[in-house]
């Protein structure tokens, strides 16, 4: 996939969710995770992260949002059911992103809000768990970043397949025998 993208929570005070979107993030490839003023054990959250994920990328904890640091030229993309979010189906996913989701029964800060380069909404008639959105806006990610074939037109998979480059294929090097 093209780029990179870390995601992260704003104010999340279960662990299980956490938990469940730090495993998430692993599994979809994300290049880091990170909390901002975290109301929950952070120790707590590996029961329901089974893929012990903060061993595989990096986890960054910010005490505020005015803290909060990002990589150079990586873009801050607010996951928040507001009235002129961007809708996830039309929305173009930034190359460097960061992906930041609210708390459970609340919203992102007005002080989050105001540094999103993006706010982006799951057009859904409510809100669900924080962990759902954020598999949803990944799993978005990962099939609008060009590494799937084109959806058919009929129902079911494509006629073709996705052709790799060739530099994708690995070689098999023979060696000889003494």
């Amino acid at each position: 996939m093209r780029g990179y993208f870390g995601i992260g929570v704003e104010g999340i005070s279960k662990a299980q969710n956490v938990g469940t979107i730090a495993r998430s993030a692993y599994a979809f490839g994300a290049s880091f995770f990170f909390t901002i003023a975290p109301d929950v054990d952070m120790q707590a959250m590996r029961v329901s992260d089974t893929a012990d994920s903060f061993e595989h990328m990096p986890y960054y904890e910010y005490e505020s949002a005015e803290v909060l640091d990002l990589p150079k030229k990586c873009q801050l993309v607010g996951i928040e059911l507001v009235e002129d979010g961007v809708e996830l189906p039309s929305f173009r996913h930034p190359t460097r992103a960061a992906y930041i989701l609210g708390p459970e029964m609340g919203s992102l800060s007005p002080e989050i809000i105001e540094q999103c380069d993006h706010v982006v909404q799951i057009p859904m008639k409510f809100c669900v768990n924080v962990g759902v959105a954020a598999a949803l806006v990944m799993y978005d990610r990962m099939i609008s970043m060009g590494r799937f074939a084109e959806r058919p037109v009929k129902a079911g998979g494509p006629l073709e397949r996705r052709v790799k480059p060739a530099h994708a294929h690995r070689r098999k090097v023979r060696t000889k025998r003494a």
